[in-house]
């Protein structure tokens, strides 16, 4: 199986990529580095990602950006980064990738606890992560070609727990290997528009 995975440079894409690597073929989309670079903001350049990779059998995505701050402190224009990002770029890597992905292949999007249980400072992300967990389960009704897709939303994972922990007082950490198995189950399963939810 050939999947490509967007944002494997971060710390649960890293993870990831060890897993799939095992048994698959892996192909690594970044910023700034990988097999091949992309912004997933920018329409233009996901259309070129996926001309310059080709054909897969699964596209699984694991970045995606968003502005943390107090609901006043929020601009129009802060919350146009989780927009663009977060919420524009997995639709559109869903819009674009559709077909150039093989038939029966798969679509793994990514959110968080933030869209069921949002904490302080995160409006924009809360907003964007439940925006993508509806659009899920509403593309999945019309996507052919046995193509499927899923969003994997995981708590807080221990290997950001020293960097997020304080945003979330009494949030039980995740073990990485539970998160890496909702990517799995996402892939190598069958499920269609489901909301692949980890908790500690």
């Amino acid at each position: 199986m050939k999947i490509l995975i967007i944002g494997g440079n971060g710390t649960i894409g890293k993870t990831v990529i060890q897993r799939f690597a095992e048994n698959h073929e892996v192909l690594i989309a970044g910023r700034s580095s990988g097999d091949v670079t992309v912004d997933i903001a920018s329409s233009a350049s996901i259309q070129k990602m996926f001309e310059t990779v080709g054909n897969v059998d699964a596209i699984v995505n694991i970045a995606g950006d968003a502005k943390w701050d107090k609901f006043d402190n929020l601009s129009e224009d802060d919350f146009y980064i989780g927009v663009k990002s977060k919420m524009m770029g997995q639709v559109n890597l869903v819009r674009l990738g559709r077909a150039f992905l093989n038939d029966g292949g798969s679509i793994t999007l990514t959110t968080g606890i933030l869209a069921d249980e949002p904490v302080d400072m995160t409006t924009s992300a809360a907003m964007v992560n439940g925006a993508i967990q509806s659009f899920t389960k509403a593309v999945a009704l019309e996507l052919e070609r046995g193509i499927r897709v899923n969003v994997v939303s995981a708590d807080l994972v221990e290997d950001a727990y020293e960097k997020y922990k304080d945003y979330f007082p009494g949030n039980t950490p995740v073990p990485m290997h539970k998160v890496v198995d909702g990517y799995v189950k996402s892939v190598l399963g069958k499920i269609n528009g489901q909301i692949i939810r980890i908790r500690g």
